[in-house]
């Protein structure tokens, strides 16, 4: 949509399309409020498409103390799973229990049993050495005195974004992408009174009118909103993860471990038809603007932890399919390591400037009703949503005709698309309802996908609308030529289109989700040649006989 073709006055503008502007704008539809969401970049470009992809209530923060965050934690989870299923899914894990490892056995268990009861169910039991070996039989036997299995839960987190979006604009919302907020426009008396947006790549400019405005730019919000708490700012954190095939690591479960070298907590997630490893908690110092990249200190310490708890698996970097980062906005009020960082949000007020930001993915609707509940005075007079109304719509009686999907498949499109799951089917030939390899992903996705929910640039389709980018050696390189067949028609792009579009996705690719040593070898591959990319492939040389050896030493 032109920007021209809005409404001139909304009751709500939203800024940011991450999961948590996604979450108000679908509470604010809720309450019938006219709300416009405007993300200056793609829908869930940030790190709501490069998260950990888990709904958890996170365990380690009961060692900090935080029972109330995990206690709500738990709680958004439970819901999740009863009103997405398909979208967000249990998953068993696995956690080994070492000789004089801290946390230990007993101490794992108290958490454990908090966990079941804030769950309302027992959800974990303890196996001895030899029970728990038989289901993870590659792991170091060293020391090992048994493991817990136990349950939490995981997503596709951009497809929960998108899910969130797309029902609002169902309900009579609008949302767009590419599209910036230049600036906040206040009366004489300081109070809001409009933005000033711009398409990001048209340049067209529109003045819109409003009285309430929420800030939900995660990392970026106190650039709208400095911190009224002197000793209290944003602090983005980096957290990086490699992607591997499942046949390079054989697991069905999740699978926590404490890294042998800081002893904080690794995990390995089966997801997707892939297999994730992560993450790491640094700072991140770089531009914001960029998209975030995982460094090689962070590959290492990852395959440290791998090849360390793994180590009969053989695993190298020669395995690994890809790589993503993600950037975390968290509240600091001190100089504690990040790890040990808080994941509480913040509400901030300022004369009809809303902002929300830090928290967490799973937490996101507790997030909504404290924006929404802070600018209640500047809206119109409307109840907030009921807490126990169904955030998401129901799925549709699927067809009398299966289309030779297994129950499975449907699940996973209606927890994805929801209604519009049996029309993605419905237009598909019976060659594009077959699974991309190597993914859980249909061909027919890509097509609807493109046709229906405002991409922009090839990057959108393949790296947040589906995840081949992310699942498929060199982001899906080898497919380009079906993707275009199939794209062409709901695309507007001619083949001159599709060259600019098909190089700066691969340029991009290589710069952020290809490994650095994997960079070097792709830029010599091409014949780039630049005293970098000499360096470069010199440092890929070093670490493929760097690991090659440490392998054989274990």
């Amino acid at each position: 949509m032109s920007l021209s073709q809005l409404p001139d006055n909304w009751d709500l503008i939203i800024i940011g399309g991450g999961i948590t502007g996604a979450g108000i704008l679908r509470e604010a539809s809720r309450m019938g409020l006219r709300t416009l969401l405007v993300e200056q970049k793609d829908f869930a470009w940030g790190t709501s498409s490069r998260s950990s992809k888990l709904v958890h209530g996170g365990l380690r923060y009961l060692k900090e103390g935080k029972f109330m965050l995990t206690k709500i934690a738990v709680e958004e989870r439970e819901y999740l799973l009863k009103e997405a299923p398909g979208l967000v899914e249990s998953l068993a894990f696995l956690l080994p229990v070492y000789e004089d490892q801290r946390p230990g056995r007993r101490t794992l268990k108290v958490g454990l049993s908090l966990y079941d009861i804030m769950a309302h169910e027992r959800q974990h039991k303890f196996y001895d050495t030899d029970e728990f070996s038989k289901r993870i039989p590659f792991i170091n036997p060293e020391g090992l005195t048994g493991g817990f299995i136990y349950l939490d839960a995981q997503t596709d987190d951009s497809r929960l974004v998108l899910r969130l979006i797309l029902e609002s604009m169902a309900s009579g919302a609008m949302a767009l992408n590419y599209t910036a907020v230049t600036s906040i426009l206040r009366n004489a008396d300081g109070h809001v009174k409009g933005v000033e947006v711009t398409d990001t790549e048209t340049k067209e400019n529109k003045t819109l009118a409003t009285q309430a405005v929420i800030n939900a730019t995660g990392c970026w919000a106190e650039r709208l909103h400095p911190s009224p708490e002197k000793n209290r700012h944003l602090r983005p954190l980096r957290g990086s993860h490699l992607v591997f095939p499942s046949d390079a690591l054989p697991i069905n479960h999740g699978f926590g471990f404490m890294h042998s070298r800081d002893n904080r907590s690794v995990f390995m997630v089966p997801w997707e038809g892939a297999v994730l490893v992560g993450t790491t908690d640094l700072d991140h110092k770089e531009d914001l603007s960029r998209e975030p990249t995982i460094t090689e200190a962070e590959v290492n310490y990852l395959m440290e932890g791998i090849q360390a708890i793994f180590p009969s698996l053989d695993i190298s970097l020669e395995n690994c399919i890809a790589a993503f980062a993600g950037v975390r906005p968290v509240l600091s009020e001190d100089d504690r390591p990040p790890s040990e960082e808080s994941r509480e949000h913040v509400v901030w007020i300022d004369k009809g400037l809303v902002t929300v930001t830090g928290g967490k993915l799973t937490t996101f609707r507790r997030l909504a009703w404290d924006a929404l509940k802070a600018a209640k005075s500047f809206l119109p007079l409307v109840e907030l949503p009921d807490k126990k109304d169904p955030i998401f719509s129901g799925a549709p009686d699927k067809p009398q005709k299966d289309y030779g999907l297994a129950e499975h498949t449907w699940r996973r499109l209606y927890g994805r698309y929801g209604k519009a799951a049996n029309t993605l089917v419905q237009m598909a030939t019976p060659e594009n309802l077959t699974f991309i390899p190597g993914t859980e992903t249909l061909w027919a996705e890509l097509p609807f996908v493109a046709q229906t929910e405002q991409i922009r640039h090839l990057d959108d389709l393949l790296l947040r609308r589906v995840r081949i980018g992310l699942l498929t050696p060199y982001g899906g390189k080898a497919y380009f030529k079906r993707i275009r067949k199939l794209c062409r028609d709901v695309l507007p792009w001619d083949r001159r289109r599709w060259r600019k579009e098909i190089k700066n996705y691969l340029d991009l690719w290589i710069q952020s989700h290809a490994l650095p040593v994997q960079r070097a070898k792709i830029l010599a591959e091409r014949k780039i040649f630049s005293l970098k990319s000499i360096r470069a492939f010199l440092k890929y040389l070093y670490y493929k006989i760097r690991f090659t050896k440490s392998r054989h030493n274990a």
